[in-house]
């Protein structure tokens, strides 16, 4: 089960602030740790980090919160992360801390939802995550076909996708992760 997590609420548990503003590194900490907690749930196989109702997200929190928190799942059987609500400003907070950190995570932004990769991953990665996310899913013999690339490629670029928790692999295909309805 994937869970939505509501970045506001929790931040407004986390620090009791009236705003819904992500600032300062004590704070985005607090707000990690209430994260971390929802993750250790038995039934918790994901989170959706739920950015739409914050404000301001600096790169300190946007450390904090997501790449930090990137860091600190188990290298095996890690539960899935992604990120929605996202505005172009958050966009550009994440996606720096996670390419100063080499890390990669799914989002959606809030604007239209396109998912996109933030973060560091190697062209070849990232032009199958657009492929996939046009598709919904799709096999290797797919992505290349719509690539024009050697099936050794796409599969290979989709092992990638897959262990960096950007896709789910279900047998031969790859499915992109939607946040919960």
């Amino acid at each position: 089960m994937i869970q939505t997590i509501r970045l506001d609420h929790v931040l407004r548990e986390a620090v009791r602030t009236p705003y819904a503003d992500l600032v300062t590194r004590p704070t985005g900490a607090a707000v990690r740790d209430r994260i971390r907690q929802a993750l250790a749930e038995p039934s918790c196989r994901g989170a959706c980090l739920d950015f739409s109702a914050v404000g301001l997200v600096d790169f300190s929190c946007a450390d904090e919160v997501v790449a930090k928190l990137l860091l600190d799942l188990p290298p095996e059987d890690a539960p899935y992360l992604l990120l929605a609500g996202l505005s172009e400003s958050h966009r550009e907070a994440i996606d720096h801390v996670l390419e100063w950190h080499s890390l990669a995570v799914a989002a959606f932004l809030a604007a239209g939802g396109r998912p996109a990769v933030l973060g560091r991953v190697d062209p070849d990665a990232r032009a199958a995550f657009e492929r996939i996310a046009d598709a919904g899913q799709g096999t290797s013999d797919e992505v290349a076909a719509g690539l024009g690339w050697p099936t050794e490629r796409a599969a290979a670029a989709l092992r990638t996708l897959a262990l960096l928790r950007l896709v789910q692999a279900a047998g031969a295909t790859y499915c992109l992760l939607l946040p919960p309805a």
